[in-house]
């Protein structure tokens, strides 16, 4: 019988062949071969169980041909992603065998890749039982390398990550380093590529380190983490700690996600988030119960819509979104300053539970308890920086957004600011103890708009933070595009 030409085939039936054979730990050839004789011995009675390495009989299944459809294993199997994963050599990489979990939650395909190195960490079996696909660990497996392997890992898949990413690794990868299959495949790849970089904080401050990050940041390959913490070392603390699974699963699902429109490409937006801090001496001041939560989603959902944006912090315990320039400061004077100097901007939304007012005359040293009872606090008005912005002239954004967080007379008090601040729209929600907004996750809002000489009230349901600043940024969208039409 002459040799099979697996050259001849269209790209899309070899793509689904490769991915077949891979599974099944054979060559594309030997993966024909098994194919044919299958549809042959289906079509004349015999039984269809054929022997895979090993001797075990393989059991039919969603993949295998019939004689009605030949070639059912390329036309009927479910679209999913999939992920090349290589595991560096790294005390992190016992974390990697929980991320092909994560993986595969989230409906991807995970191939695994171990380095010599995270073998003395992990083994290839484990990796095989938790991704249910062969697992590769040599450039010069014959097997593998029959249909070009590192090629093959390296192009058929729709994302690379790297978890965990070695210091030694990410050397050799921003250096074009090629001498195993890691290296291989990283080197020979058209994907994306994702890093969860892992070492020890000293390894990851080093100058080396730091001009490897660079230069791969440059070539356009993403990283994520490294995180602070303990280290794996006895007293060693710092940033080096790889990304949580679920983090980096979350990163890959972002990467794989088709491109979300930008409709706020080149628009500038100013966010204000979080409570402020009013000192009444160096050691108390007073707040209020706002998490920033938010205020912090409506920057992240503005960002990934194409903006840029200008996100201004009362303290809060939030890291910032990507794509977002934070500015963190503590009173209400202090944020009016940093909005100020903000401008100009095409859009602002002030969801800051900025504190009404602040002790007059600010103690210099802490104010002792004494047997005449508390202190007299004089209150003075802090300066109001919605109505303030609202108000401007030529530098006024063309669309001011305000919050008006009440426990009581929801609607009637949003009117009413809506009216008295002078700004465009009113974010209504009812912050009282029983709805459990400040803190909390999710929220209920009414968007109250000026139309002409009336307001209209938009009621929305009870969402998460995050969905509430998506619709947001969606109703600004729609606004902006009724405007320009």
């Amino acid at each position: 019988m002459a040799n099979l030409t697996i050259r001849k085939l269209d790209d899309a039936l070899k793509a689904e062949l490769r991915q077949r054979a891979a599974g099944n730990g054979r060559s594309m050839e030997d993966e024909v071969r098994v194919i044919l004789r299958d549809a042959v011995h289906q079509r004349h009675g015999f039984a269809t169980s054929l022997p895979q390495a090993g001797g075990a009989a393989a059991e039919p299944g969603p993949g295998d041909v019939s004689p009605e459809n030949q070639t059912a294993f390329v036309s009927d199997r479910p679209s999913t992603a999939r992920i090349t994963l290589i595991v560096g050599g790294g005390i992190a990489a016992y974390k990697a065998m929980d991320l092909i979990r994560r993986l595969k939650e989230r409906g991807a395909e995970v191939r695994v890749v171990l380095t010599k190195a995270a073998q003395h960490f992990v083994t290839p079996l484990t990796a095989s039982a938790l991704s249910h696909q062969r697992c590769y660990t040599d450039l010069f497996d014959p097997q593998s390398e029959f249909d070009a392997g590192h090629i093959r890992l390296a192009r058929d898949c729709d994302l690379i990550v790297v978890a965990p990413a070695t210091a030694d690794l990410m050397a050799k990868i921003a250096n074009g380093h090629a001498d195993d299959l890691a290296t291989a495949i990283l080197l020979a790849t058209n994907r994306q590529v994702l890093l969860a970089p892992a070492m020890n904080p000293l390894m990851w401050a080093n100058a080396a380190t730091r001009r490897n990050v660079d230069q791969l940041k440059r070539d356009g390959i993403v990283l994520v983490g490294p995180n602070a913490g303990e280290m794996a070392e006895r007293n060693e603390a710092g940033t080096g700690r790889m990304a949580e699974p679920v983090e980096i699963a979350a990163a890959a699902q972002a990467l794989l996600a088709p491109p979300s429109p930008r409709p706020l490409l080149g628009r500038r937006v100013l966010i204000t988030a979080g409570p402020t801090h009013e000192p009444i001496d160096p050691v108390r001041y007073i707040a209020n119960r706002s998490s920033g939560k938010q205020g912090y989603a409506i920057a992240a959902a503005a960002a990934a819509a194409g903006a840029e944006v200008v996100l201004i912090s009362g303290p809060v315990d939030l890291r910032a979104p990507d794509g977002v320039t934070l500015t963190r400061v503590e009173s209400a004077r202090d944020m009016l300053d940093a909005v100020e100097a903000a401008l100009p901007a095409d859009i602002a939304i002030f969801a800051a539970a900025v504190a009404d007012w602040r002790v007059a005359s600010e103690g210099g040293q802490k104010i002792k308890k004494g047997e005449g009872g508390p202190p007299p606090l004089q209150l003075t008005e802090n300066p109001d920086i919605l109505a303030t912005v609202a108000k401007l002239g030529d530098d006024r954004p063309p669309l001011v957004i305000g919050f008006a967080a009440e426990t009581e007379n929801l609607l009637a008090n949003a009117r009413s600011k809506l009216a008295r601040k002078g700004c465009d729209w009113i974010v209504a929600n009812d912050v009282s103890a029983a709805g459990g907004v400040m803190g909390g996750d999710r929220n209920t809002v009414h968007l109250l708009t000026k139309s002409a000489d009336t307001v209209d009230v938009e009621s929305w349901p009870l969402m998460t933070k995050d969905d509430v600043a998506t619709a947001l940024v969606a109703r600004i969208a729609r606004e902006l595009e009724v405007h320009q039409s």
